[in-house]
Protein backbone atom coordinates (compact mmCIF):
# COMPACT_ATOMS: atom_id res chain seq x y z
CA UNK A 1 0.00 0.00 0.00
CA UNK A 2 2.88 2.34 0.89
CA UNK A 3 4.92 2.73 -2.09
CA UNK A 4 6.95 5.87 -0.84
CA UNK A 5 8.00 5.78 3.24
CA UNK A 6 10.06 9.09 2.54
CA UNK A 7 6.30 10.95 1.10
CA UNK A 8 4.72 9.75 3.74
CA UNK A 9 7.06 10.83 6.71
CA UNK A 10 7.37 14.79 4.85
CA UNK A 11 3.37 14.29 5.04
CA UNK A 12 2.84 13.65 8.53
CA UNK A 13 5.84 15.91 9.86
CA UNK A 14 4.39 18.77 7.70
CA UNK A 15 0.77 18.41 8.51
CA UNK A 16 2.42 18.19 12.45
CA UNK A 17 3.80 21.34 11.99
CA UNK A 18 0.56 22.53 10.33
CA UNK A 19 -1.33 21.47 13.50
CA UNK A 20 1.47 23.67 15.61
CA UNK A 21 0.74 27.00 13.47
CA UNK A 22 -2.72 27.92 15.12
CA UNK A 23 -3.35 25.18 17.49
CA UNK A 24 -6.52 26.00 19.08
CA UNK A 25 -5.55 26.51 23.07
CA UNK A 26 -5.21 28.48 24.78
CA UNK A 27 -6.80 30.54 22.45
CA UNK A 28 -8.39 30.10 19.01
CA UNK A 29 -7.55 32.64 16.62
CA UNK A 30 -9.62 31.33 14.13
CA UNK A 31 -12.62 32.68 15.72
CA UNK A 32 -11.78 35.96 15.06
CA UNK A 33 -11.24 35.26 11.50
CA UNK A 34 -13.60 36.48 8.24
CA UNK A 35 -12.73 33.27 6.27
CA UNK A 36 -10.51 30.42 6.68
CA UNK A 37 -9.51 27.05 5.79
CA UNK A 38 -9.34 23.88 8.05
CA UNK A 39 -7.57 25.32 10.89
CA UNK A 40 -6.51 28.47 9.17
CA UNK A 41 -7.23 32.14 9.50
CA UNK A 42 -6.99 33.23 6.00
CA UNK A 43 -8.65 37.16 6.52
CA UNK A 44 -9.73 38.84 9.30
CA UNK A 45 -10.99 42.40 9.93
CA UNK A 46 -7.02 43.94 9.85
CA UNK A 47 -6.77 41.99 6.48
CA UNK A 48 -5.14 38.47 5.01
CA UNK A 49 -3.47 36.16 7.51
CA UNK A 50 0.00 35.77 5.78
CA UNK A 51 0.91 32.67 8.55
CA UNK A 52 -2.32 31.43 7.76
CA UNK A 53 -1.97 30.77 4.37
CA UNK A 54 1.36 29.62 4.16
CA UNK A 55 -0.13 27.08 6.66
CA UNK A 56 -3.02 26.42 4.33
CA UNK A 57 -0.54 26.11 1.03
CA UNK A 58 1.41 23.67 3.43
CA UNK A 59 -1.25 21.47 4.21
CA UNK A 60 -2.49 21.22 0.63
CA UNK A 61 1.25 20.16 0.03
CA UNK A 62 1.09 17.60 2.56
CA UNK A 63 -1.94 16.31 1.49
CA UNK A 64 -0.38 15.64 -2.43
CA UNK A 65 2.47 14.08 -0.67
CA UNK A 66 0.38 11.75 1.08
CA UNK A 67 -1.71 10.26 -1.80
CA UNK A 68 1.68 9.78 -3.79
CA UNK A 69 3.12 8.14 -0.73
CA UNK A 70 0.35 5.36 -1.18
CA UNK A 71 -0.86 3.37 -4.38
CA UNK A 72 -4.29 2.73 -3.47
CA UNK A 73 -7.07 3.67 -1.16
CA UNK A 74 -6.28 7.52 -1.80
CA UNK A 75 -9.99 9.27 -0.86
CA UNK A 76 -10.44 7.11 1.87
CA UNK A 77 -7.33 7.36 3.46
CA UNK A 78 -6.74 11.36 2.66
CA UNK A 79 -10.64 11.19 4.03
CA UNK A 80 -9.55 9.78 7.47
CA UNK A 81 -6.57 12.29 7.86
CA UNK A 82 -8.20 15.02 7.40
CA UNK A 83 -11.06 13.94 9.70
CA UNK A 84 -8.37 13.00 12.26
CA UNK A 85 -6.48 16.68 11.69
CA UNK A 86 -9.55 18.63 12.33
CA UNK A 87 -10.79 16.27 15.60
CA UNK A 88 -7.55 15.51 16.85
CA UNK A 89 -6.56 19.14 18.45
CA UNK A 90 -9.95 18.67 20.56
CA UNK A 91 -8.80 15.19 22.34
CA UNK A 92 -5.47 16.87 22.74
CA UNK A 93 -6.88 19.66 24.51
CA UNK A 94 -9.56 17.90 26.33
CA UNK A 95 -6.94 15.32 27.76
CA UNK A 96 -4.60 18.41 28.75
CA UNK A 97 -7.29 20.04 30.36
CA UNK A 98 -8.19 16.62 32.17
CA UNK A 99 -4.76 15.84 33.65
CA UNK A 100 -2.41 18.49 33.68
CA UNK A 101 -4.37 22.01 33.28
CA UNK A 102 -5.07 24.22 36.65
CA UNK A 103 -7.44 27.61 36.70
CA UNK A 104 -8.78 28.80 33.91
CA UNK A 105 -6.79 26.95 31.74
CA UNK A 106 -8.97 23.76 32.41
CA UNK A 107 -12.10 25.82 31.33
CA UNK A 108 -13.50 25.09 28.22
CA UNK A 109 -16.77 26.51 26.39
CA UNK A 110 -18.55 24.78 23.21
CA UNK A 111 -19.19 29.15 21.86
CA UNK A 112 -22.73 28.12 22.02
CA UNK A 113 -23.86 30.88 24.42
CA UNK A 114 -26.64 33.95 23.95
CA UNK A 115 -28.01 37.13 25.33
CA UNK A 116 -31.02 39.07 24.45
CA UNK A 117 -32.06 42.46 25.17
CA UNK A 118 -34.74 44.39 25.50
CA UNK A 119 -35.81 48.18 26.49
CA UNK A 120 -37.19 48.44 29.49
CA UNK A 121 -37.36 52.43 29.13
CA UNK A 122 -34.85 55.39 27.33
CA UNK A 123 -32.00 54.43 29.42
CA UNK A 124 -32.58 51.17 30.89
CA UNK A 125 -32.20 47.71 29.28
CA UNK A 126 -32.95 44.24 30.36
CA UNK A 127 -29.77 42.32 29.32
CA UNK A 128 -30.34 38.07 29.91
CA UNK A 129 -27.29 35.88 28.98
CA UNK A 130 -26.71 32.41 29.57
CA UNK A 131 -24.05 29.76 28.67
CA UNK A 132 -22.12 26.46 29.75
CA UNK A 133 -18.88 26.42 31.02
CA UNK A 134 -17.03 22.62 31.56
CA UNK A 135 -14.49 22.83 34.05
CA UNK A 136 -12.25 19.62 33.37
CA UNK A 137 -9.95 19.90 36.82
CA UNK A 138 -9.97 17.95 39.41
CA UNK A 139 -10.40 21.22 41.63
CA UNK A 140 -12.66 24.10 42.00
CA UNK A 141 -11.96 26.92 39.66
CA UNK A 142 -13.14 30.28 40.63
CA UNK A 143 -12.79 33.85 37.72
CA UNK A 144 -14.46 37.01 37.08
CA UNK A 145 -16.30 36.69 33.57
CA UNK A 146 -16.25 39.54 31.10
CA UNK A 147 -18.55 39.75 27.83
CA UNK A 148 -16.68 40.25 24.74
CA UNK A 149 -18.10 41.99 21.29
CA UNK A 150 -17.51 40.16 17.88
CA UNK A 151 -14.95 41.20 15.85
CA UNK A 152 -17.53 41.05 12.55
CA UNK A 153 -19.07 44.21 15.00
CA UNK A 154 -18.95 47.63 14.04
CA UNK A 155 -16.47 49.38 16.33
CA UNK A 156 -19.45 51.78 17.54
CA UNK A 157 -21.96 49.06 18.74
CA UNK A 158 -21.62 46.85 21.92
CA UNK A 159 -24.21 43.97 22.02
CA UNK A 160 -22.92 41.26 24.63
CA UNK A 161 -20.28 43.42 25.84
CA UNK A 162 -23.76 45.51 27.31
CA UNK A 163 -23.47 42.91 30.08
CA UNK A 164 -20.66 43.88 31.32
CA UNK A 165 -21.94 46.95 32.72
CA UNK A 166 -22.96 45.64 35.65
CA UNK A 167 -20.24 42.81 35.61
CA UNK A 168 -17.83 41.17 35.85
CA UNK A 169 -19.47 38.72 37.44
CA UNK A 170 -17.68 36.17 39.66
CA UNK A 171 -17.74 32.44 39.02
CA UNK A 172 -16.93 29.32 40.54
CA UNK A 173 -17.35 25.89 39.06
CA UNK A 174 -16.88 22.91 40.93
CA UNK A 175 -14.29 19.98 39.58
CA UNK A 176 -15.05 18.17 36.81
CA UNK A 177 -18.28 20.17 36.23
CA UNK A 178 -20.07 21.78 34.01
CA UNK A 179 -22.03 24.83 34.74
CA UNK A 180 -25.12 26.69 33.39
CA UNK A 181 -24.64 30.84 34.23
CA UNK A 182 -27.61 32.39 33.55
CA UNK A 183 -27.30 36.23 34.10
CA UNK A 184 -30.65 38.64 33.79
CA UNK A 185 -29.40 41.88 35.11
CA UNK A 186 -31.00 46.02 34.54
CA UNK A 187 -28.78 47.59 32.69
CA UNK A 188 -28.17 51.42 32.32
CA UNK A 189 -26.92 52.73 29.03
CA UNK A 190 -27.12 56.35 30.23
CA UNK A 191 -23.85 56.72 29.18
CA UNK A 192 -23.17 54.24 26.62
CA UNK A 193 -22.92 56.06 23.21
CA UNK A 194 -24.82 55.01 20.00
CA UNK A 195 -26.70 51.92 21.94
CA UNK A 196 -29.37 49.51 21.00
CA UNK A 197 -32.95 49.63 21.64
CA UNK A 198 -33.04 45.54 21.62
CA UNK A 199 -31.96 42.42 20.06
CA UNK A 200 -29.72 39.27 20.63
CA UNK A 201 -26.23 37.41 20.16
CA UNK A 202 -25.55 33.83 19.41
CA UNK A 203 -22.34 32.51 19.85
CA UNK A 204 -20.65 35.09 22.18
CA UNK A 205 -17.29 35.05 23.06
CA UNK A 206 -15.86 35.74 27.05
CA UNK A 207 -13.14 36.14 28.66
CA UNK A 208 -11.87 34.94 31.65
CA UNK A 209 -9.94 36.62 34.25
CA UNK A 210 -8.17 35.17 37.08
CA UNK A 211 -5.65 37.42 38.44
CA UNK A 212 -2.59 38.26 36.03
CA UNK A 213 -4.20 35.20 33.92
CA UNK A 214 -6.37 35.34 31.27
CA UNK A 215 -8.35 33.44 28.31
CA UNK A 216 -10.81 34.33 25.44
CA UNK A 217 -13.02 31.84 24.84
Amino acid sequence: MINNKRALISSIVILGICMCLFFPYPSNEVMHAQSSFMSFPIQTQDGYVLLGIIGSILFIFAMILLARSINKYHLTTIVSVVLLYSFLPHFLIMAYQETLATGIMAISYKGDGNCDFEMVSKDLMNGDCTLVLHNRSNEAVSFDLVFLDSHFSKEDVRIPSLMNIAGPYHVTIEANREKLIHLKKLLDLSKVPHPIYGGGSSNVQVKLLDGNNERTL
